[in-house]
C-alpha cells in the first residue's frame, strides 16, 4: 500500500534533535521547537541558556524559523510517500522466511549479537521477534520504504544555505513521514495497536508497541539488504532507486521491517567475528570478500 502525505500532514513527526544536530548544535538547543511562536515566549527560551550560550541559542532559534518557512514553501508542490506491506513470515534460527502472497518466499538472513553483556542477558537477532517455523503457525511482519519527492535534494543549488538547509528538512521529513506511517500501520492497517493514544513526544521515544527497525541501523547494520525490500516492495513504485551497493536514491529515504511483538526492542547488533561473518555470506548468498564491505564497522 502507498501513503502519500503532505509536508504539513508529517512536519509535526519530525525529531528537531537530530536535524539541529546535522548543524551542529547540541540537543538542548532543539528544545526550541517546543517553544510558542510568540515573541515572549522566545525570549523567555534564551534566558534558561548562560550568558555565553545565548548568541548560539539565538541561531538555533533563527535556524528554527528559517526551516519552518521552508516547510511552508516545500508545502506547495511537494509530498512524501510511504510504501509498506504486510506479510506473513515465520523464523528459521537468525533467518526470517517471508511469504509472497503469490506463494513464493523469501529468505531474509539477520544477525545476532555476539558481545557478551555485562548483566548476562540475551544476545539478540531480530528474528527473536517472529514466531518460529516448528510452530507450524504463521507470524506477521511488515515491510516499508519511505521518501521524499527526489526534486527536493535538488533545490537552490546555487545556494548553499538553502540547499544545505532543503537536503536537512528533506531527511528529517522523509523520516517523519516513516513515523506517521508506522503510527496509521499500528493502529489501522496491521491494527494490532487500535487503541493507541501517543503524544508526537511519545512517538519519537518509541513508546509504542512493537520495533521498525531501519536498514543500516544498529540492528539491521547491512545495507545490502535494500535488495531483498525491493524484491519485496518494488521500490520503484514511490520513485526509489538502489545503487549497485544498495543505497538508495533519493538519499532523503528509509527502509527496514516492523515488528509487532510486545517484547521486540531495538538493539545494536554490534562486533561480530568470522564465524558468523562466514555463516551470513552464506545465508546471504554472497561471498565472505562482498560480505566483508557491507558489514565494515560490525568486524572485529
Amino acid at each position: 500500500m502507498i501513503l502519500t502525505y503532505k509536508i504539513h500532514d508529517v512536519a509535526p513527526y519530525i525529531n528537531w534533535i537530530y536535524f539541529f544536530h546535522a548543524w551542529g548544535f547540541q540537543p538542548r538547543f532543539a528544545t526550541i521547537a517546543g517553544i510558542h511562536g510568540c515573541d515572549g515566549c522566545r525570549a523567555t527560551w534564551l534566558t534558561t541558556f548562560a550568558e555565553e550560550e545565548r548568541s548560539k541559542a539565538a541561531e538555533a532559534m533563527q535556524l528554527f524559523k528559517e526551516a519552518n518557512r521552508m516547510i511552508d514553501l516545500l508545502d506547495r508542490d511537494y509530498r512524501t510517500r510511504a510504501l509498506f506491506q504486510l506479510f506473513e513470515a515465520n523464523a528459521d534460527g537468525d533467518n526470517l522466511l517471508i511469504r509472497r502472497p503469490d506463494g513464493s518466499a523469501t529468505t531474509f538472513p539477520l544477525l545476532r549479537q555476539q558481545t557478551p553483556h555485562r548483566d548476562g542477558s540475551p544476545f539478540f537477532c531480530l528474528s527473536d521477534f517472529i514466531r518460529p517455523a516448528d510452530m507450524g503457525q504463521p507470524d506477521t511482519i511488515g515491510a516499508f520504504v519511505a521518501s521524499i519527492d527526489a526534486e527536493m535534494e535538488q533545490l537552490y543549488a546555487d545556494d548553499p544555505y538553502k540547499h544545505l538547509l532543503a537536503q536537512t528538512l528533506s531527511d528529517r521529513l522523509a523520516e517523519a513521514c516513516t513515523e506517521k506511517m508506522h503510527e496509521e500501520v499500528r493502529k489501522t492497517h496491521w491494527g494490532y495497536a487500535k487503541d493507541e493514544n501517543l503524544t508526537v513526544a511519545d512517538l519519537l521515544g518509541e513508546k509504542y508497541q512493537g520495533i521498525r527497525p531501519a536498514v543500516g541501523y544498529p540492528s539491521l547494520p547491512d545495507q545490502s539488504v535494500n535488495f531483498l525490500l525491493d524484491e519485496l516492495l518494488d521500490m520503484s513504485r514511490i520513485g526509489v532507486a538502489l545503487t549497485p551497493n544498495g543505497m538508495m536514491i533519493p538519499h532523503a529515504s528509509v527502509s527496514g521491517l516492523m515488528f509487532a511483538h510486545p517484547a521486540a526492542n531495538y538493539f545494536a547488533v554490534g562486533k561480530i567475528g568470522d564465524d558468523q561473518l562466514e555463516d551470513y555470506a552464506r545465508r546471504r548468498g554472497m561471498s565472505v570478500a562482498e560480505t566483508r564491505k557491507f558489514l565494515a564497522g560490525n568486524l572485529q
